[in-house]
């Protein structure tokens, strides 16, 4: 991995989103009403919940692709509109195989009849570590190495918001931890949205974290870990923080 220079930093800062009034029947349920969401600029929110509770469907509703989903209001903080300004990352890397590396970092470009910056393109994949896979095809990189190809095109979008599905859940723990200092890193100053099963993972990369649950779901008052991400796995006080967690997760904490 190549540490970041100010010269290097070619994106925009993060927009603050309000979610107000989000609400989702499905198959005649309620999986969740009248939620209301705050995602600050610049700052990485995780979001954890059992299978089912509504998580990713949340995400999509925020991502515009969750036509049965609806919300009251839907805002960012600078008063501008939310069309173009949201990236999504899904926990599958989505890659081609029939395309290289650099092609699927390019592909959202492609599709929209723009002209591929390939020099950005490159400098992403030099920033993810795969500047010498470029011209690879998918099949012959490893689960690791898909899904920091598939960060490359996130981030190659160049979106203020980035709204992240499970990204790194298939992957080894060592890989895991890996990657999500990677995402910390390309991700500073990004308004991101990661759902996550996994709290550990929230606890490290989260400058908030908010637990999902119920039926309806509802969520759980906010948890603010100390310090910046990426915080140390090993961290005593960061698994006291899990234990915390583990027992919002089972319903033992009040809603907010």
């Amino acid at each position: 991995m190549v540490a970041i220079t100010q010269e290097d930093h070619f994106f925009a800062p993060g927009v603050g989103l309000t979610l107000r009034g989000a609400s989702l029947d499905y198959d005649g349920r309620g999986v969740f009403r009248d939620l209301d969401l705050d995602l600050p600029a610049g700052e990485i929110t995780c979001l954890l919940g059992p299978s089912g509770v509504g998580k990713s469907s949340l995400l999509r509703l925020i991502a515009g692709l969750a036509p049965t989903a609806t919300a009251t209001a839907l805002a960012a903080s600078d008063g501008g509109p939310l069309d173009g300004r949201v990236a999504y990352m899904d926990q599958r890397d989505l890659l081609y195989p029939w395309l290289t590396v650099i092609d699927n970092v390019l592909l959202g470009s492609r599709l929209r009849g723009e002209r591929p910056d390939r020099a950005r393109a490159l400098a992403l994949l030099k920033h993810v570590g795969l500047a010498d896979r470029a011209g690879d095809r998918p099949r012959v990189l490893s689960g690791g190495m898909r899904q920091r190809a598939a960060l490359a095109r996130t981030l190659m979008e160049d979106r203020p918001v980035v709204l992240m599905d499970e990204p790194f859940s298939s992957l080894d723990a060592l890989t895991r931890l890996k990657l999500q200092d990677l995402a910390a890193e390309l991700l500073a100053d990004r308004t991101v949205l990661l759902v996550t099963h996994d709290p550990l993972e929230a606890l490290r990369l989260g400058h908030v974290v908010h637990v999902l649950s119920g039926a309806p779901a509802v969520l759980r008052t906010p948890l603010r870990p100390a310090g910046p991400p990426p915080r140390d796995a090993t961290d005593m006080a960061l698994h006291a923080r899990y234990a915390e967690l583990l027992r919002r997760l089972g319903g033992g904490e009040p809603a907010a």
